[in-house]
């Protein structure tokens, strides 16, 4: 037997600050040693930040990595280390993952197999390295051997699966396990998606299992460069068996996960196997607890998995609060129209502060957010929401009533506009250019478009006045048929919601006013949501502009991620309302997707967070210009 504490750790990286990314390095070392931690994984390109994209090329992110592991090497001693970092040999990039034991980089390991889908690109800055080759690699006073390599140290056989080596068919696990190592290590960027932690858990047991080791998985944490939220997932399984997970969407720099194992427990199958006959030496890993006190010790209690509204709550505001604070934004604003967008931008973004503080403390917090020189007095939320409601003649006193009441609620800094005469202005001057009138029958866009684009500067000064990050709230319904007014309600920073639909959003809002709970949410949930642009008597909702979101959504997924034809959607989807309904959805459908590419284009940055999301540039490409399916659609109505 050979008892070991091993453990994994997330981070809180910003790609390029090697002097912030070292700094967190270092801290989660000294908790780890205070914690008596003899083996520690960290996450993947940790030195230098996962999402550097193209300043990867730049010399200077290759040189301050490699700068930053000897300060790093340096804090070592008396542990085993492994951090990853982009490393340039033989002129070429590799995602690679350094090796410490006792303060000296013994190895460099590169990645084998590179994320090249969805929303990720390494192949267009990294080279996958040949599986079997080795060679000797130096850099000023490094000195190590780079390649495939596992470490024997102490008797412990250690190998690397670095995130994608773990989910393709050739894995390194394999060749593991035919060199008998007991522990594989798996330093991660895995994105966060609805319901992953269940295929992340299945993975890191089953490996354990299939190629009897102890398995460290340690992902990075947080809002990393924009658009990707990484959960911060610890996992650590041993035979099969999943022993401990952390708590995900933390607040905090960095997580610490540690667990006492025999790592030798697994030996005697391998020894069945391939009479593998091995006495390891005591040394590091012997602890002075003595074996019958390390056996015992308790394994931690398991954390639970969330729901999926529970899941879009953390992600959204960790999200929301490493955007603010890494872009050195003093809170948020909005525009809080009343409708369901806004309204569940608000409470994200009051929610956000609350698990800060929750998990954090107010005064932890308040050193967080040193730079916005906040009122240590005064409610957080008030000073770091303002959200503004701007009304014109065809806005509506229900919509009024829920913004007041969510404001209120949220203890957000709330203002109530009048832009009429603003509206009137611009309609006096294009009437008085043109010389005629205009009219709902001959101008409808035109008429609802400028009280969406006016209401733009407002919501702009006041986000200046105080700083602020400026939220669009349209959600990604209404981005993949264009239902929104470029330069109105588009206008902002941030599109927290465009990577949700508009019925899940809807159902989300149900949840968060019974589970959060927010008694004032009842309001929204009572209307039908409209863009309050045409006079009352038209009675405008959105799905009478468009269609029923759920069909909305159907199509979506059919003709957007599963890249399905016209007549294709018509033929799986029939029968969920009649054929002629069904036929004028799916032309509307199509032909507004192929018209409204360049607004997708144009949005602000959104969250990843399934595989269903339109952003064109990380996820969801599609020519400006196209044909419109014409043709298919042609065939569809001859059906």
């Amino acid at each position: 037997m050979k008892i070991v504490k091993i453990a994994g750790s997330c981070l809180n990286q910003t790609p390029l600050d090697f002097r912030g990314n070292t700094r967190n390095i270092i801290a989660a070392i000294d908790e780890a040693r205070l914690r008596e931690v003899s083996i520690l994984c960290l996450p993947e390109l940790a030195i230098s930040g996962y999402g550097c994209e193209d300043a990867f090329f730049s010399e200077y992110v290759t040189e301050s990595s490699l700068e930053a592991l000897e300060k790093i090497a340096a804090v070592c001693e008396d542990m085993v280390v492994c951090v990853g970092l982009p490393v340039v040999v033989e002129n070429s990039l590799y995602n690679t993952v350094a090796m410490i034991f006792d303060g000296e980089i013994v190895g460099l390991v590169p990645k084998q197999e590179l994320a090249g889908d969805g929303i990720y690109y390494e192949p267009r800055w990294f080279k996958r390295w040949k599986k079997g080759e080795v060679i000797d690699f130096k850099w000023k006073r490094i000195t190590c051997e780079f390649g495939d390599l596992t470490f024997e140290i102490d008797g412990v056989r250690i190998g690397f699966e670095i995130c994608e080596d773990a989910w393709n068919g050739q894995r390194p696990a394999q060749t593991h396990y035919l060199n008998n190592v007991d522990i594989i290590l798996n330093p991660s960027a895995s994105n966060f998606a609805f319901g992953k932690t269940h295929t992340r858990a299945a993975l890191v047991s089953e490996t354990s299992r299939a190629y009897s080791c102890t398995y460290v998985y340690s992902n990075l944490l947080g809002n990393e460069a924009g658009r990707i939220i990484f959960d911060g997932e610890i996992l650590i399984a041993q035979g099969g068996k999943l022993l401990a997970r952390n708590e995900r969407f933390s607040f905090k720099d960095y997580q610490i996960l540690a667990i006492t194992v025999d790592v030798l427990a697994l030996r005697t199958k391998k020894k069945k196997s391939f009479n593998f006959e091995y006495e390891p030496p005591l040394a590091l890993f012997d602890m002075e607890a003595t074996l019958l006190e390390a056996i015992s010790e308790p394994l931690p209690e398991l954390a639970p998995y969330e729901s999926k509204e529970e899941e879009f709550l953390c992600a959204e505001t960790l999200g929301l609060f490493d955007y603010m604070r890494k872009s050195r934004s003093r809170g948020f604003a909005l525009s809080l129209s009343g409708g369901a967008d806004s309204s569940a931008c608000a409470v994200l973004c009051a929610k956000t502060f609350e698990r800060a503080e929750e998990e954090l403390g107010k005064k932890k917090l308040l050193e967080r957010l040193a730079y916005a020189n906040l009122n240590p007095k005064k409610s957080i939320v008030r000073q770091m929401l303002t959200c503004v409601y701007q009304a014109t003649g065809n806005s509506g006193e229900k919509t009024l009533e829920s913004a007041i009441k969510l404001a209120n609620e949220l203890d957000a800094t709330f203002y109530q506009w009048q832009v009429e005469d603003i509206h009137q202005a611009y309609i006096n001057l294009a009437e008085q250019s043109l010389g005629r009138p205009l009219s709902w029958d001959k101008d409808d866009i035109a008429l609802q478009n400028i009280q969406a684009r006016l209401r733009a500067p407002g919501i702009w000064m006041i986000a200046n006045v105080f700083n602020s990050l400026l939220l669009t709230t349209s959600n990604r319904s209404e981005a993949a048929v264009g239902y929104a007014t470029m330069d109105g309600d588009t206008a902002g920073g941030l599109a927290p919601l465009a990577g949700v639909d508009k019925a899940y959003l809807r159902k989300w809002l149900l949840w968060a006013e019974k589970a959060l709970p927010l008694p004032a949410l009842r309001y929204v949930n009572q209307m039908q949501p409209t863009a309050e642009l045409r006079p009352s008597e038209f009675l405008q909702t959105d799905e009478d502009d468009l269609m029923p979101y759920p069909i909305l959504d159907s199509i979506q997924k059919l003709a957007v991620i599963e890249y399905r034809s016209p007549v294709e959607c018509f033929t799986i989807l029939r029968g969920i309302c009649p054929d002629i309904s069904l036929k004028k959805y799916i032309r509307r459908f199509f032909t507004l997707w192929c018209r409204n590419q360049w607004k997708r284009e144009r949005y602000a940055p959104s969250f990843h967070l399934d595989d269903e999301n339109l952003d064109p540039k990380s996820f969801c490409r599609y020519p400006i210009l196209n044909g419109g399916y014409e043709d298919n659609l042609a065939l569809m109505d001859k059906i």
